[in-house]
């Protein structure tokens, strides 16, 4: 009879992989719906990112302020929200101080992505972040995630946008079966 204690085999199927690959199509699909005809109802975005990723281009003093990851929410203000997905970039327009932006994010920096609405969120890895990866990193990670300050959209005239609700994340984390 076999230990029920025994650790399972490690897989010769990259089905962590397979995971991020599904969830990170999800949160495709659920961009390119967004920038096509815009958040129904309640739907909003909390989108992670990071900053020093090759390719990120956002205003030089957000990257100052922001030196290592970013969250932006999409919900009532933003425009000119394109998904290319041959080129794997998101370009969004958002207000930041009263300044209108237009950030380029490749969908390979973005490391997590959240509909608070629906009760729905995902992290990811990446080579490049999990070369950046450190132990600070993790601790900051078990807190849970808020918008930036600085992120919170403004209307294109300048007058602020719905103040942003803070979600937490944890209820979205994946668990190990021990827990």
């Amino acid at each position: 009879m076999e230990d029920d204690q025994a650790q399972p085999p490690d897989s010769l199927l990259p089905y962590d992989e397979w995971h991020e690959e599904a969830l990170r199509h999800v949160m495709l699909r659920a961009l390119q719906y967004a920038a096509a005809n815009g958040l129904p109802g309640g739907h909003h975005f909390y989108l992670t990112f990071r900053t020093g990723a090759p390719s990120v281009v956002i205003p030089a003093r957000l990257k100052a302020q922001y030196p290592d990851e970013m969250t932006i929410v999409l919900q009532h203000q933003f425009w000119d929200m394109q998904v290319d997905e041959t080129a794997g970039m998101l370009s969004v327009g958002l207000s930041f101080g009263g300044v209108p932006s237009t950030l380029r994010i490749p969908l390979s920096a973005i490391i997590a992505f959240a509909d608070p609405f629906v009760r729905t969120g995902m992290r990811f890895s990446s080579d490049a972040a999990a070369a950046e990866y450190t132990a600070d990193e993790e601790i900051a990670e078990q807190e849970a995630p808020q918008p930036d300050a600085g992120a919170e959209a403004e209307t294109p005239d300048g007058t602020p946008a719905e103040a942003p609700q803070v979600v937490s994340l944890d209820a979205f984390r994946r668990r190990s079966p021990k827990e």
